[in-house]
């Protein structure tokens, strides 16, 4: 990789220290140390591998959603984010291609007549999911005759699916069969409609900041860093994305 230049640090932490924005909504990617309570997990390992070799202290700015890390880029308060990299959020977020990959599927209540993910886009059908999720903004974009329904938590979509009797969730497949385990008889649909591709942001405007990043995930996927990670904690549901 790129040697560190004070300019493109400056860049990247202009305050001196990488404010780093995480969604601690996806249990995939964080989680709490259950001895110290202290945050931990995938993203917070990246952040901090960044940091080191920027040779700059990491500040986590936290957030509940995803929609709102992103929301957040033009007020100033993160250099880079984590998050789903999205057409839509595009507009003010430069995004290195995926750092890993997380398949989204259907689960749909006992008895449904759907089978396939095919099924699931039919007029009438009722969809449940995270709104502003990266999975959300992709089928806003590719859903032609079934309905999106957003709830801001995932308790909240899936008390909504059940209080209200929808015809499936959509979301990450590993969070799905937490939510099956809860619902007798309920089933994940095979296949996916989409993977969703978690990759690092960083404002638009920070050109030099947004190839060095770049160069950051082609490295840690192609010297196996990305895969140890993923493996040192023990998360199931997520693959290291290809590279670039």
């Amino acid at each position: 990789m790129a040697e560190c230049s004070p300019e493109l640090v400056a860049e990247l932490a202009p305050t001196g220290r990488l404010r780093a924005a995480i969604n601690f909504g996806n249990p995939l990617l964080t989680a709490k140390d259950p001895a110290t309570g202290r945050p931990r997990g995938i993203a917070l390992d990246l952040v901090a591998e960044l940091g080191r070799r920027l040779g700059v202290p990491v500040d986590i700015v936290g957030y509940d959603a995803p929609g709102k890390l992103a929301d957040a880029v033009t007020a100033g308060v993160w250099d880079v984010g984590l998050i789903g990299a999205e057409p839509q959020r595009a507009q003010h977020i430069a995004f290195t291609a995926a750092y890993l990959e997380i398949e989204a599927t259907y689960l749909v209540p006992a008895g449904s007549p759907l089978h396939t993910i095919a099924d699931v886009d039919r007029a009438g059908v009722r969809i449940a999911l995270l709104a502003r999720s990266a999975y959300d903004l992709y089928l806003a974009r590719n859903v032609k005759h079934a309905q999106l329904i957003g709830e801001k938590s995932f308790d909240a979509v899936f008390n909504r699916f059940v209080a209200d009797k929808l015809d499936a969730i959509a979301g990450l497949r590993a969070q799905l069969v937490d939510d099956a385990a809860k619902l007798p008889g309920s089933r994940l649909l095979d296949g996916r409609f989409t993977a969703v591709q978690q990759a690092i942001g960083t404002p638009k405007e920070r050109t030099a900041g947004a190839r060095y990043l770049s160069g950051f995930v082609e490295d840690v996927k192609a010297t196996g860093l990305m895969a140890r990670i993923i493996e040192n904690n023990g998360v199931r549901g997520v693959s290291v994305a290809a590279a670039a």
